[in-house]
């Protein structure tokens, strides 16, 4: 698929971090954007910046993606591309454990874990299905696409660390649903794909020590440094221009494998 003004596209999650880059990366190309996320001020900011449209959306609400793709719809057009980059984290608990101070066993907060799926996991397919449901009123382009997704799962989907449990669980979701995804919508000309991102420098990180930053960059083989938001966006880009890029799970990660803590 050819990036250019003709096609539109949705990213999720996309004020800030690796959403924000990817909204620049498909602008930079002539790509109209609608970005969708929960901090206005952002993105607003980035719309305005790129020339693209700002739509508050919750992934986790039903209500709120079909707005936010009817509002981009309106002023885009149906979308050709779709970009899921929103996600949340979650404090770290174990499945089981024993409480320091009672010494009882605990059991894991169900209700976080339920959070992290509906956001990550469910949110991902919500806007996944919406979109390709949309992409399927579209001609097939000369180039044989009809569509491209792209989302985000993590290392940690492969890589789980102790305490990770519903994180791995949501990541680990999404590659599970990439391949299929991509088998169901072969036939109508959509293609789908999934980047694993590693320890990228993004707002997450921006607020922890220098020390604790310089101590999870010297964790990567090489380069010995934090991932760039804009190499996310590069891989992305080409998941979505190349046309036999298709079903695939993808580590960007400088070769790091995660210890178990």
């Amino acid at each position: 698929m050819n990036l250019d003004s003709s096609i539109s596209a949705v990213v999720t999650g996309g004020a800030s971090g690796l959403g924000a880059a990817t909204s620049r990366m498909l602008a930079s190309h002539g790509v109209k954007v609608a970005i969708f996320d929960l901090n206005e001020e952002l993105g607003e900011k980035l719309a305005k910046e790129i020339g693209g449209v700002f739509c508050k959306v919750n992934v986790a609400s039903t209500e709120d993606v079909e707005a936010g793709f009817a509002k981009a719809r309106a002023a885009h057009g149906q979308e050709r591309v779709l970009v899921n980059c929103a996600g949340v984290g979650g404090g770290a608990a174990r499945t089981a454990s024993i409480d320091k101070e009672t010494k009882k066993p605990k059991e894991y907060p169900l209700d976080n874990f339920e959070r992290i799926i509906n956001v990550n996991l469910i949110g991902t397919f919500r806007c996944i299905t919406k979109s390709a449901a949309g992409m399927l009123t579209l001609p097939v382009l000369p180039c044989g696409d009809r569509g491209a997704i792209v989302n985000t799962a993590s290392v940690a989907a492969e890589d789980g660390q102790i305490g990770q449990v519903a994180y791995t669980a949501s990541k680990a979701g999404v590659v599970g649903i990439t391949l299929v995804v991509a088998r169901d919508l072969s036939g109508d000309s959509i293609r789908c794909n999934t980047i694993l991102p590693g320890i990228f420098d993004t707002p997450l990180l921006a607020r922890a020590p220098e020390n604790v930053k310089a101590g999870l960059a010297a964790m990567v083989p090489h380069p010995r440094r934090l991932g760039r938001a804009e190499e996310y966006a590069q891989l992305a880009h080409t998941m979505i221009t190349c046309g036999y890029f298709n079903g695939e799970d993808v580590r960007l990660d400088g070769a790091i494998r995660m210890a178990p803590r």
